[in-house]
């Protein structure tokens, strides 16, 4: 069984990875981690009291990491010293941040993505093939739209999406992003020829796909070298 610690329980990927992670025998929560000051410090959940110190990752195998760039970095510090595998998903990582996940993966192995859907890695990997097929004369543009809530914007799919395509087609990506009601994220990859338009679209109907898709990442990490992985390897 992999012991599994997992930060930002209270917050809405949190406690959803936390739900799921219970209902599956390959794992036990061994630490619940949450911010200080944050009320729900010292309650039980589940099984576990919610804690505000990281020093409990000593405790488990495999840490899971939704939440904001500033808590990631102190995070970051922690499986790196206690050495414990990490599955990444925060996005809005500054330049600075993601040098320091990749310093970090030379001592444990971490699974980062900013989207740990098996549907959008399928559409990481064949997107490019597709720009390059239509050729210069289609332009491209990326419309994304997430809850209100979200912080970052563009999303951390987007600039990926945005990423992968200029690097196939030599140009830049516009990105469009919108922060409407509770959207939990939809992907709009838009190609346009003079006489015609492709559109794929990809939307995510529950964050349990994300959770469910971290969790397939923190069972494949578990007893892996260091390194810097994706989800793309997870899914291979």
């Amino acid at each position: 069984m992999i012991k599994l610690g997992i930060a930002g329980v209270c917050g809405r990927m949190g406690r959803r990875i936390f739900e799921l992670a219970c209902q599956d025998k390959d794992f036990e929560v061994s630490l619940a981690l949450e911010k200080k000051g944050t009320p729900m410090i010292g309650r039980e959940l589940g099984k576990i009291k919610i804690s505000s110190s990281p020093d409990g990752i000593f405790l488990i195998d495999v840490f899971v990491d939704f939440t904001t760039p500033e808590a990631t970095e102190t995070n970051l510090d922690f499986v790196a010293r206690y050495k414990k595998a990490l599955v990444l998903g925060t996005t809005g990582l500054s330049d600075n941040q993601i040098k320091k996940v990749e310093e970090v993966s030379g001592i444990v192995p971490v699974v980062f993505s900013p989207n740990m859907s098996v549907g959008a890695n399928v559409l990481f990997t064949i997107l490019p093939e597709i720009a390059k097929k239509l050729g210069q004369d289609y332009g491209i543009e990326i419309v994304e739209a997430h809850h209100k809530a979200k912080k970052d914007a563009p999303s951390g799919t987007a600039k990926r999406f945005a990423e992968i395509l200029r690097q196939a087609t030599n140009k830049e990506i516009p990105v469009h992003a919108i922060r409407l009601g509770d959207i939990t994220g939809d992907h709009t990859i838009i190609f346009c020829g003079n006489s015609e338009r492709i559109e794929i679209k990809h939307q995510a109907h529950s964050r349990d796909l994300f959770a469910l898709g971290a969790l397939k990442a923190a069972r494949w990490v578990y007893g892996k070298p260091a390194g810097l992985y994706s989800m793309q390897d997870v899914l291979k």
